[in-house]
């Protein structure tokens, strides 16, 4: 009898089932990293492509996907990365991108679902030849998104540190006190860690990475930290700092760019605002706490 899992994306299963015995056809498996919520604005790209590039630059070879079909806005900044490297004789550290291939309807069975079989191809092409796979998943709820998260060794929920960002993870009471309920989002998480745990598969590690900060009142940031501490003890994730409202962080993206290539450049001096990116880009990978890395920039 199928588990739920093998029954829910029959494809991806096998492969990390094998992989949770320790080794996946000769090797160890890429640790996949799943960037997600439910909620447009709240720097999942972003996040995506500082820690996708950080990770390249720091010597691990990165494999990427991009969830969102519509924007692909992970997939964009690395095709611009890649022809602004070509026209400028460049040759930087680059995750490696793969759209998801098509499949055949046709050639499914009747339970079958044509987006799990994309996904887990996808998974499986990218992961011979990665350390991480890290997929960008939409602000929205789709069936990719949602088996994304179950493949997830670790997930990075980016929240803009507000009362509106926070309703993605939980409800709160009139005062912004008290946590009455779950939200959908959450609920879907804890369905991811139910069916990898039915497959045997080790926990997600989840970090909520508060974005932002820097422009709240200090009344609501002291609120806003009282009420995530209350959930992440009550639904299991961790905090991590993320990134502040910084041009740098944006303003690259047409080349494909980030703060730590500007050196490769020609970039002598970072100004106070760009050192200040780099720190903060430097203390999330060092929360995320991922296997064999230590950030060195």
């Amino acid at each position: 009898m199928q588990s739920a899992v093998q029954h829910y994306f029959p494809l991806a299963v096998p492969a990390h089932i094998d992989a949770c015995k320790g080794e996946k056809r000769g090797g160890p498996m890429a640790h996949i990293i799943v960037v997600g919520n439910e909620k447009g604005g709240a720097g999942k790209s972003t996040v995506s492509m500082h820690v996708a590039t950080a990770l390249s630059r720091m010597g691990h070879k990165v494999g990427c996907l991009d969830l969102d079909l519509r924007q692909k806005t992970m997939g964009r900044y690395i095709t611009n990365r890649q022809k602004y490297m070509a026209e400028n004789g460049l040759d930087l550290p680059t995750p490696s991108y793969h759209d998801l291939p098509e499949v055949d309807q046709a050639t499914l069975g009747p339970d079958e679902n044509v987006y799990d079989h994309r996904l887990s191809m996808a998974v499986a092409g990218l992961e011979p030849e990665s350390d991480f796979i890290l997929i960008d998943c939409p602000g929205s709820h789709t069936r990719l998104s949602q088996v994304a998260h179950s493949l997830a060794d670790t997930l990075i929920t980016p929240l803009n540190d507000s009362f509106v960002d926070f309703d993605l993870l939980a409800h709160v009471d009139t005062d912004g006190e008290d946590i009455t309920g779950p939200s959908v989002y959450s609920e879907m998480v804890w369905n991811a860690r139910q069916l990898r745990a039915q497959a045997g598969l080790s926990p997600i590690d989840w970090i909520v990475v508060r974005n932002r900060m820097g422009a709240q009142a200090m009344v609501n940031k002291e609120k806003m930290e009282r009420v995530i501490n209350k959930l992440a003890k009550r639904i299991g994730f961790r905090t991590a700092p993320g990134f502040n409202e910084r041009v740098i962080f944006r303003e690259l993206f047409p080349r494909g760019l980030t703060l730590l290539d500007l050196r490769d450049l020609g970039v002598k001096g970072l100004n106070i605002s760009n050192v200040a990116a780099r720190q903060e880009l430097r203390e999330l990978i060092r929360a995320l706490n991922l296997p064999n890395v230590t950030p060195d920039f």
